[in-house]
């Protein structure tokens, strides 16, 4: 670590001058003197000569802006930067400044930067101390800065959260266009069949690489997609959020990329054989007689003979066709189509019904009254387990799901009512995933923050929160994927 006595001279004509001039109050070279003084701080000690010059420069043009404005505010909206309610404008030679300053406000979840009057340069380089930290690995880096801030006894430094929709990253926007764009290109294919026009694989395996490769980068915000539920078009919401299931449990099972993918297209055709099921029976409100449930079952083999007929079909994989058919076979060999002669399902078809099953029984449809809640569904197939459900397969759905789904709506002791965003990766804490809160104590809706349920108070090592139960988010006029999709929004 270099010292003051260690730092080379770097003082140059004209130098001091420079730093003596009257501060001129201009938002862009404030920020450039931000970034400067944090990228110092990381690399030299704070009493460095070099950084004492910078945080001198800075707090001068800070001090600029209080005498001109009364004010010396900083704010993130929508990944822009805004100086005392003014866009600051940047430009290609500064835009690294602009996305440098912009992840350290992320890293802390700052939304907004107010420098005070009053603000002294010792103040500012413990503030700059603090924010050249590294990232945080606290559930919520903003509280845990904040109390820093307070505890270095930072007066005239003041923070807001920022709002959960700017910490949503570029990834996440690319995996809900994705996820829609996977579901027009179902829908087109599905014309393009009823049209009988060849069905084209090339597009559909660079779609389903897109989807394998935003679960491979965040697993839990994909999960929560797969609360979307479209009844106008069930089939395609469905079959979407099939493959993404599979392709995530697939993954739990130490598949490879090429095996994913391949699992992820048979999932994603599964149902293409409902394409020949008339709606009229698809959508029947009552019970079907003998008739219509033969019907219905054809759907198995019909998909199998449509995937055949493909233009591309050398490019689709084998167990595309075994899923089509096998999706509906359970572990006892019960259900259909009925096989007299093989003992054997393939293991994509097992994943596939287990994941099946569970989206289905969790989407309201007209044939039934009410859809489960997740956790309901899951302890309604750990009945089912070895019977229906291949019982290793399952437990490890289990696991991957967690005791509370993400996307289930949850009600706390503390009164708060949330919604699960992540599962905890342990074991031990099956039962206390990470939520989004949405209702305060009152039960008055709220933008909370997220929280880790596995937090303890550190001096009763009491758990702050417990879930109490989950709820029917129908019943309380809530549609959990709103949370996910509020995203695309930003």
């Amino acid at each position: 670590m270099t010292t003051e006595k260690e730092t080379p001279n770097i003082d140059s004509p004209g130098q001091n001058e420079f730093l003596e001039e009257k501060a001129v109050a201009d938002p862009e070279e404030i920020l450039v003197k931000l970034h400067i003084a944090i990228k110092i701080v990381r690399l030299y000690e704070p009493n460095n000569l070099m950084f004492l010059k910078q945080l001198k420069a800075l707090h001068a043009y800070i001090q600029s802006f209080f005498q001109r404005e009364g004010d010396a505010v900083f704010s993130l909206k929508q990944d822009t930067i805004f100086f005392n309610r003014n866009k600051v404008k940047f430009a290609f030679y500064n835009y690294h400044i602009f996305k440098f300053v912009i992840g350290e406000f992320k890293k802390k979840e700052i939304g907004t930067l107010s420098f005070e009057p009053g603000l002294n340069e010792e103040e500012l380089k413990e503030f700059l101390v603090l924010l050249s930290k590294g990232e945080s690995k606290a559930t919520v880096p903003f509280n845990e800065f904040q109390a820093e801030l307070q505890k270095s006894g930072i007066r005239h430094v003041t923070i807001e959260k920022i709002s959960p929709l700017e910490l949503i990253t570029t990834k996440e926007k690319a995996a809900i266009k994705n996820f829609y764009l996977s579901i027009m290109h179902l829908h087109g294919l599905f014309e393009q069949d009823a049209e009988h026009k060849l069905l084209r694989l090339s597009t559909t395996r660079r779609l389903i690489q897109t989807l394998l490769t935003s679960i491979i980068e965040n697993e839990a915000f994909i999960l929560g997609l797969t609360n979307i539920k479209n009844h106008d078009e069930y089939t395609l919401n469905h079959s979407i959020n099939v493959c993404l299931l599979s392709m995530a449990l697939g993954r739990r099972l130490g598949l490879d990329k090429k095996e994913l993918l391949d699992l992820g297209i048979s999932a994603f055709f599964h149902d293409i054989g409902k394409l020949d099921t008339p709606l009229e029976i698809l959508n029947k409100p009552g019970k079907l007689t003998d008739e219509e449930r033969s019907i219905i079952e054809k759907h198995t083999y019909q998909g199998a003979e449509r995937l055949v007929q493909m233009d591309e079909r050398s490019r689709l994989p084998l167990g595309a066709l075994q899923v089509s058919l096998e999706h509906h076979i359970k572990e006892d060999f019960t259900g259909y189509p009925r096989y007299y002669k093989r003992s054997t399902v393939n293991l994509f078809s097992k994943i596939v019904q287990i994941v099946d099953f569970f989206d289905a029984v969790t989407t309201s449809r007209v044939y039934r009254k009410r859809a489960f809640t997740r956790d309901q569904a899951m302890a309604l197939m750990a009945e089912k387990s070895g019977t229906e459900f291949h019982p290793l397969l399952l437990k490890i759905f289990i696991n991957m799901m967690g005791g509370y789904p993400v996307g289930t709506l949850v009600l706390l002791d503390s009164g708060e009512i949330a919604v699960v965003l992540e599962t905890n990766a342990e074991i031990s804490f099956f039962h206390r995933p990470k939520v989004k809160l949405i209702t305060d104590r009152q039960g008055n809706k709220t933008d909370g923050e997220a929280v880790d349920l596995a937090e303890t108070n550190p001096k009763t090592g009491k758990y702050l929160r417990t879930i109490v139960k989950s709820l029917d988010p129908e019943a309380y006029q809530i549609d959990t994927a709103d949370y996910f999709l509020a995203q695309a929004e930003a």
